[in-house]
């Protein structure tokens, strides 16, 4: 069916996009350089996102994003017959053009259970017919996920852009301070160094916490205010950093949800993050930043803003890309001493 203008029954040229999201919190903060892409090309045109929960509150975040839809799906969950349920639930959208930022199998059954005539994705595994825009992936050509994800917002064949655009969460400073409030923390008068210690995918990109806390003991003696970020997972690590400062930082581990940490992390001055979900927000969000790598690549996810500061030994053995060091010394980690992260933050003598 031909979408149609309601004043001059015209045929509509407005395209209505339904993007399939990534499920890692980073993945969908450099997403959102494929909606602006989407918002340069065609300003009209309105932009869905359907995502896991969790990712969510960024989408909230993006003014590119008409909406975001929650996927219902648990991870790894295949769900075929609820896919297909969820996918014809969405029919009366009139979605024109669906884009898979995700390669599974799964992933492509919704837009194509949806009826979207245009179904933009990598092959992935094996999703013939599922996807009928299907673009080559050329990993030398598009080393960055950002590269990727932004391809696919083009015509098919088409060059990248020279220049694409960063991320940019619009965060409310508002909301930042009540939740400061609620915690009962008065406003902030010093400067604030944020620190996020974290790294789901595993310790193999998580610089060590008596690192971080030696970094945090000199922010500190500078008349700074430390703040640890991280999830319920990360309370062991904010924990012992702010033991080792005798508990002189914020230890906001655990204590926030994601839309929370986002509004907190737009007070913070400096941050310095693992290669994380939280690295990619301080750089959407225009912090200075230093960001650490260990076992993976800051040429395949780096941190899109000329304000971050990138760490990262390039050993002999890395990027691994393992959720622990296979040799068991993780020297690309230990070796970037905290000295070096000190010196990007310009702190007064």
């Amino acid at each position: 069916m031909v979408a149609r203008d309601t004043v001059t029954n015209m045929p509509s040229k407005h395209s209505k996009i339904l993007v399939l999201g990534p499920s890692w919190v980073g993945d969908m903060v450099l997403a959102q350089s494929l909606f602006k892409t989407l918002k340069l090309n065609d300003p009209d045109c309105i932009i869905d996102v359907a995502a896991p929960a969790w990712t969510l509150p960024l989408i909230e975040l993006m003014p590119e994003v008409n909406k975001g839809i929650a996927l219902p799906f648990k991870h790894g969950q295949f769900a075929l017959f609820e896919r297909i349920k969820f996918g014809k639930s969405l029919r009366t959208e009139a979605y024109t053009q669906a884009i898979i930022l995700t390669n599974s199998l799964k992933s492509a059954i919704l837009p194509f259970a949806a009826n979207i005539p245009q179904r933009t994705s990598f092959l992935g595994e094996m999703r013939y017919g599922l996807v009928n825009d299907v673009r080559k992936l050329d990993k030398i050509k598009l080393p960055r996920t950002v590269d990727r994800f932004v391809t696919l917002g083009l015509k098919k064949n088409a060059p990248l852009p020279d220049n694409i655009p960063n991320p940019s969460l619009i965060a409310n400073k508002d909301h930042a301070l009540a939740t400061l409030q609620k915690l009962g923390i008065s406003s902030p008068s010093n400067p604030i160094l944020g620190l996020c210690p974290g790294a789901e995918y595993g310790e193999a990109k998580r610089w060590p916490a008596e690192y971080y806390a030696e970094v945090a003991r000199e922010a500190l003696s500078k008349g700074w205010q430390v703040w640890l970020f991280g999830s319920e997972k990360d309370i062991p690590v904010t924990n012992a950093i702010n033991q080792l400062t005798e508990n002189q930082c914020l230890d906001l581990g655990g204590k926030t949800n994601l839309s929370e940490a986002i509004d907190l992390m737009s007070l913070c001055d400096n941050v310095i993050s693992n290669d994380s979900g939280l690295m990619h927000v301080a750089a959407a969000l225009d912090k200075k930043l230093v960001a650490i790598y260990g076992s993976s690549n800051p040429h395949h996810t780096p941190p899109m803003s000329n304000k971050a500061a990138v760490e990262y030994l390039a050993l002999e053995c890395s990027p691994c890309f393992k959720r622990e060091c296979p040799l068991g010394h993780l020297n690309c980690l230990k070796n970037i001493k905290p000295q070096q992260i000190i010196s990007h933050l310009n702190l007064p003598n």
